[in-house]
């Protein structure tokens, strides 16, 4: 399980990863092991938790893990850059695994800009002010 919001409470925070101990459910309990501490979860309050059994890269940035799989294909050309690559590969500590073509791979290489963003931050911040 992966927590998708902080909870100062419990002491989890958005992006700590968790195994599944126990569900209980006839006191509609789960309870989530995150690296050692075990932390109760009723069923009413799952929703600050998701499935991790594949996560983007995006959702584990900053994270390691033993094993990852990258797939990396033509197909999802808008992702194949650089920087986004290399988030990838680093994710890894012992193994990583490249699943998909080397015309990707090249793309994925070569494609050093990220593209603009249009975030309109700029003038956000002189609304605020």
């Amino acid at each position: 399980m992966i927590r998708i919001e902080n909870n100062y409470d419990r002491d989890v925070f958005n992006g700590d990863l968790g195994i599944v101990q126990k569900i209980d459910r006839v006191e509609q309990v789960m309870t989530v092991n995150f690296e050692g501490r075990s932390v109760e979860y009723d069923f009413g309050d799952l929703d600050e938790l998701a499935l991790a059994y594949v996560l983007s890269i995006h959702k584990n940035q900053g994270s390691e893990f033993p094993c990852v799989v990258i797939p990396l294909h033509t197909q999802h050309y808008l992702m194949l850059h650089r920087n986004l690559f290399y988030t990838a590969v680093t994710r890894g500590k012992r193994l990583v695994v490249l699943v998909g073509s080397k015309k990707a791979l090249s793309m994925a290489v070569r494609r050093a800009d990220a593209g603009q963003r249009h975030t309109a931050l700029r003038k956000r911040l002189q609304e605020a002010q």
